[in-house]
């Protein structure tokens, strides 16, 4: 898979440097018969990937991305400051300026520079970096925190494709689906790198006089390759982390300071307008498609590009959603998603978008053109009309280096990580692999430049977004699959649970609830749990032991001998060989606390004796008051969790 992958980019970035002029042309030509023919279907899969992550998120709302005893890893503010941290990139920052400008003075139907554009530029913005695309997000996390730490499998999007492709997924089919994968993620890697590097060149120029072109870009590729091959040799992870996090805060801090010296009550009264614009429009604009006066160069340009960027980006940042979500539920996961790191775009781009439109409407006709044509050069002149204008250039620079070098180490580890087969979910790929990828990211971003800057990675990820595309569709089927025979399993578990209680008791015995109720408060002496222990729960276990042989299964039982010391005394053990070390169901004769339920004082000597069921995922029933049939059942339910627990590590691809 490495090596077919390593060939399509090698070729690709080879035909780049050698022929950038032909280059340029067919990639402009793909473009357009993309945007021709397939513009509806990355519209129409937008939209679809979106309904279909909130209906996940309701339909399962309770099923954790880990098993039932899994909880988070990271408490509920760190996650969300995690999350946080995931919505902000030096892209970001690029287009909070550029496009608001764009669309007011060339929005996609209609006349420029009116109010009715003035209200919507800053909306498409929000638009191309809004729900839909963290929707996208959202399924590959769901589908690879699911898959992995649920059912046991990689940590693969081949892995979410099991439920529909089956042992396939192991030979070429699954082959195909990393290498879509990985192509998709290193374009959209390297489109992200790109736009960092003309960016970060324009502040460079401006506070040290670096000269803006494509000598001073390619170092500052080299620089991202460098701290990626440190990063991996090193170890430094941590602390890029940590960086990483503290640019959330100043970032905020420069939002903040556009905020309070700019037009501090329009900006406010403008955010408002168009959260609600935001909230009028989307309907409408998420199945937009124009089709009767079709922007072909608009759409290539702004739409198509965003959503097929998203979804090159969806495994990369899937994966690590996924990592840090581990325990979480799916409605907690998707509420999350959806909304932490969209309350920060929201900010950020009504702050910058509207002071962007502002200051062209009041005359700065040279500012908007500046931000329409050269958009590399808008987020920078925006900032030198405040107060401290070179602590700011100097601020964001900072901000966007960090972020570019951090964009760039993160996307040489998922990488490495999609392109090998890892023994855990918490194991990384060799550092050696990692400098390999960072060092392709790094020769293919140079070579998209040198064919046409940003506009040849826009066309680059169109282009191989395609494939992706096509795999994301699947992942939605082989979720939902798994979900719902989950639900089915669930259900049945829970019916056959039912059934057992109701059953608990012979019917119409007299006076049952009165022995449960005693038994409850009072104590059980060791003599009558090891009656019930012979008498009942041994034979139970080794019925069920009998039934399961008859059915071709290696059950076995094995009883130990009494012990005259400690508190567990003996113990009874059904156990079924299988994956993950098999099923294995343990009753313990134990001496316990005895419980008060508030009926009495009870004294630190006073103890009772219980028949308990010990299972790998914890403790289970007391079962000294069920009867033989009971116990099959509560043997045979649990047997049940975990056959479909472990139903997709059957024939484990490899």
């Amino acid at each position: 898979m490495i090596g077919v992958s390593g060939t399509i980019i090698a070729l690709v970035a080879g035909w780049a440097l050698v022929a950038p002029a032909n280059a340029q042309e067919i990639l402009g030509v793909a473009v357009g018969w993309i945007s021709e023919w397939f513009g509806w279907f990355y519209i129409a899969l937008a939209t679809a990937i979106l309904v279909f992550v909130v209906y996940v998120g309701i339909r399962h709302s309770r099923v954790r991305l880990g098993r039932e005893d899994d909880r988070p890893e990271f408490s509920t503010i760190t996650w969300a400051s995690m999350l946080f941290a995931a919505g902000i990139g030096t892209d970001l920052m690029f287009f909070a300026v550029a496009e608001p400008a764009s669309q007011y003075l060339a929005p996609p139907q209609g006349e420029g520079g009116t109010l009715e554009a003035a209200r919507e530029a800053t909306v498409w913005t929000l638009f191309h970096y809004g729900i839909t695309g963290w929707a996208m997000y959202a399924l590959m996390g769901i589908a690879l925190g699911y898959f992995a730490h649920r059912k046991g499998l990689p940590l693969a999007v081949r892995s979410a494709l099991y439920p529909v492709l089956g042992r396939r997924i192991s030979g070429p089919i699954g082959d195909a689906v990393d290498i879509a994968t990985v192509l998709g993620t290193i374009f959209g890697v390297a489109t992200s790198l790109g736009i960092g590097v003309v960016m970060l060149n324009v502040g460079l120029d401006i506070l040290v006089g670096v000269p803006q072109g494509v000598p001073a870009q390619i170092g500052l590729v080299v620089l991202a390759v460098v701290v990626a091959t440190v990063s991996a040799t090193t170890g430094i992870d941590r602390g890029i982390r940590v960086l990483s996090q503290l640019n959330v805060l100043l970032a905020i801090v420069l939002a903040a300071w556009v905020l309070v010296t700019g037009s501090t009550a329009f900006l406010l009264r403008a955010a408002m307008m168009n959260i609600g614009d935001f909230l009028s429009m989307f309907p409408g604009m998420t199945l937009d498609t124009m089709a009767y006066d079709y922007p072909a160069e608009w759409m290539g340009w702004w739409t198509l590009f965003f959503w097929a960027w998203w979804i090159a980006w969806a495994s990369f940042v899937g994966m690590f959603l996924a990592r840090i979500s581990k325990g979480r539920t799916i409605g907690q996961f998707v509420v999350g998603t959806l909304t932490i790191p969209f309350s920060y775009i929201v900010m950020w781009v009504t702050i910058f978008g509207n002071s962007a439109v502002d200051r062209i409407r009041s005359g700065d006709e040279a500012f908007g053109e500046a931000a329409m044509n050269t958009p590399e050069v808008g987020f920078f002149t925006l900032l030198q009309d405040y107060p401290l204008p070179i602590l700011l250039v100097a601020l964001a620079t900072f901000v966007g280096l960090l972020f570019y070098v951090t964009s760039a180490d993160s996307g040489a580890l998922v990488m490495a990580n999609l392109s090998s087969e890892l023994p855990d979910t918490e194991v990384d790929a060799h550092p050696s692999l990692r400098i390999g990828w960072a060092v392709a990211t790094g020769v293919l971003t140079v070579a998209m430049l040198l064919v046409g800057g940003i506009p040849a990675l826009q066309s680059a990820t169109i282009i191989m977004g395609l494939p992706f595309a096509l795999v994301m569709i699947l992942t939605m089927f082989g979720l939902h699959r798994a979900l719902e025979d989950e639900k089915a399993s669930d259900a049945a578990a829970r019916a056959s649970i039912t059934s057992s209680i109701v059953g608990r008791e012979p019917a119409g015995s007299p006076g049952s609830w009165r022995r449960r109720l005693a038994q409850a408060l009072g104590t059980v002496s060791v003599r009558q749990a090891n009656h019930r222990f012979e008498e009942v729960v041994v034979p139970a276990l080794h019925e069920v032991e009998g039934a399961l042989r008859e059915r071709g299964l290696a059950a076995d039982v094995a009883v130990s001998e009494p012990s005259a010391t400690g508190r567990l005394l003996r113990t009874a053990t059904l156990t079924v060989p299988g994956e993950g070390g098999g099923f294995r169901y343990e009753v313990q004769v134990r001496r316990v606390p005895a419980p008060s339920f508030g009926a009495r004082v009870r004294e630190a000597d006073d103890l009772t004796t219980t028949l308990s069921v010990a299972l790998p995922t914890g403790g289970g029933d007391d079962l000294i008051s069920y009867e033989g049939e009971q116990v099959c059942h509560d043997v045979l339910d649990h047997y049940e969790r975990w056959a479909s627990s472990t139903a997709y590590l059957n024939d484990k691809p490899s």
